[in-house]
């Protein structure tokens, strides 16, 4: 009885794992350009690509980073300042791009380039707090995206826009959260928009990984300016032990993260090169076994989940 349902399994596994093992040819004539590159997953994408054999467009926000990376690549790479936040800069690296690709066209598009600050509670925090996020995660890719799309529709290519788990499920208060649900809304529209054209979409989401932008000590130094500038009755109602075990929650993220950045790369890379590449690509097993799951649960399972691990306010009603 279970035979020929396992053989149906086991046929539909084989198709679907030599489908995804299709890859293009001719990647030396493919140009791809990849935002974020100083560090993180943007500079280990460019080495990797470069070493596929692909023209690399990689741009930096530093000339440091630039040169580093420059440093460790072929020179089929070529490197270019960008600040995905300044419209002028994003234009004149359009510019730059569109003279360097000619009539070949930009295969693909990598939106990389991320902030993730001030990662706590939302009544901590200003306007200018959650747009400081925004600006980078949400509005730079959507403008880095509009400025290059003509390219990308000549070469029927391809745009992988990182997204996070915190873009199915909202894990903490400020803008991260809010900018990556805006990502997966913007890669929607653009790859139903963009079908007709031969344009392939594909969303990143990332579980917890220890780049250096998660690492860092500037998140929880800004947290820490958030909190001692907070009114006092906002600071007596959430009680000092709240914020203390908030960083502790930060802190145990940060040592749990993934140190393998390959696996979100390498979902990159696939998007790219792949015949068939997937829509959304989950990298890391705490993406894959918690956070998206959890995302499908009814809100009141997911609500419970969430807040039983989370931090308990000094004014919380009995």
């Amino acid at each position: 009885m279970w035979l020929p349902l396992l053989v149906l399994l086991a046929l539909i596994f084989l198709y679907r794992w030599h489908r995804q093992r299709q890859t293009l040819q001719n990647l030396s004539d493919k140009y791809v350009l990849i935002t974020g590159c100083d560090t993180g997953f943007g500079n280990l994408l460019a080495k990797q690509l470069d070493r596929r054999g692909l023209r690399v467009l990689a741009t930096c926000l530093t000339e440091k980073g630039a040169e580093d990376l420059k440093k460790e690549t072929s020179s089929r790479l070529q490197t270019v300042i960008l600040d995905v936040t300044d419209s002028q800069s994003v234009i004149s690296a359009a510019k730059w791009v569109t003279s360097t690709v000619g009539d070949a066209g930009l295969w693909g598009l990598v939106n990389n380039a991320g902030l993730a600050i001030a990662v706590c509670p939302n009544e901590w925090q200003k306007k200018e707090d959650f747009a400081k996020v925004l600006d980078v995660n949400l509005l730079g890719m959507i403008d880095v995206t509009l400025n290059l799309l003509h390219l990308i529709r000549k070469a029927q290519g391809r745009i992988v826009n990182v997204s996070s788990m915190a873009g199915r499920l909202s894990i903490a208060g400020g803008g991260y959260c809010i900018s990556k649900y805006g990502v997966e809304a913007f890669s929607d529209s653009l790859r139903r928009e963009l079908c007709d054209f031969g344009v392939k979409v594909s969303i990143i989401e990332p579980g917890a990984f220890r780049t250096s932008m998660a690492v860092s000590k500037p998140h929880k130094k800004y947290m820490k300016w958030l909190w001692e500038n907070l009114p006092a009755e906002v600071k007596k109602d959430y009680g000092e032990q709240y914020y203390q075990n908030w960083v502790q929650n930060l802190d145990n993220l940060v040592e749990t993260a993934n140190s393998k950045l390959y696996k979100v790369t390498d979902c990159m890379e696939h998007a790219l090169i792949a015949v068939y590449p997937w829509t959304r690509y989950s990298a890391g097993w705490d993406s894959k076994l918690f956070y998206i799951p959890v995302s499908y649960l009814p809100t009141i399972l997911s609500d419970y989940v969430l807040c039983r691990a989370a931090p308990k306010p000094a004014q919380r009603a009995e």
